[in-house]
């Protein structure tokens, strides 16, 4: 685990450090998500943090650490955080970020494949928390609106995200045939039939998670609309 735990310390760490370049009014300008400014943007980071550190907690003990905060509690904090003046709100992210890097590499090799449920009830196992959250750092780093793009994502992430979000598309049926990011030497065939998508895998990433609306793809048929994004992972671990 130490190289994926070593991707989001580096990845918390990149946005951090954009955040706290803005100034106290820039961080309360709207993001790119509807109705949220990156105020709440980097609060909704750092209560995934939390999030993530309680599903490790749970891994390593096999015990609810503390009762998990509902839908209405979330979203006071959310609102009550996001206000901060930007220092604050990069430096708690940053520390949220480096709590969760230390309680992972402290964790017992033997509790990684524990299976946790995250808050919209997926399962995974725990292993699974920390792409999780490295997925969440670098979509949201897009979101903030401050120069940061899908082409920037590092290679590294990018391989894993979309052969994740391509798996997840297969087991949904999402009606494409085949995927060709020709960047990194991978093809994906998701359904016998629809179009076959072909472009970077930045861009392909960058359109499936719906960050990218104008990636430079190619496709002999016009594309659907992708799901919602995030999706649930596949295989369904039960």
């Amino acid at each position: 685990m130490f190289g994926i735990t070593d991707e989001v310390a580096r990845s918390g760490a990149r946005i951090a450090a954009a955040v706290h370049a803005l100034s106290d009014t820039e961080v309360r300008a709207p993001s790119t998500l509807p109705g949220w400014s990156r105020g709440h943007v980097i609060t909704h980071l750092a209560l995934s943090a939390d999030a993530y550190l309680r599903l490790l907690a749970v891994a390593r003990t096999g015990a609810e650490p503390t009762p998990r905060a509902d839908a209405a509690a979330l979203a006071r904090a959310l609102q009550e955080g996001a206000g901060r003046p930007a220092a604050e709100l990069a430096a708690d992210l940053l520390s949220r970020i480096e709590l969760l890097a230390n309680d992972a590499a402290s964790m017992p090799a033997e509790r990684w494949d524990t299976l946790v449920t995250a808050l919209a009830g997926w399962r995974h196992p725990a292993w699974y928390t920390l792409h999780r959250c490295r997925r969440e750092l670098e979509t949201h780093h897009v979101d903030l609106n401050v120069g940061y793009r899908t082409s920037n994502w590092p290679n590294t992430y990018v391989r894993w995200a979309l052969g994740d979000t391509l798996a997840a598309l297969t087991a949904c049926d999402f009606p494409i045939a085949r995927v060709d990011a020709v960047d990194l030497g991978r093809s994906w065939t998701l359904s016998p039939t629809g179009p076959t998508v072909t472009g970077s895998g930045h861009a392909i990433l960058g359109w499936l998670s719906g960050r990218a609306t104008d990636a430079p793809l190619s496709s002999d048929h016009p594309l659907p609309d992708p799901p919602n994004w995030p999706l649930p992972p596949a295989p369904a671990w039960t």
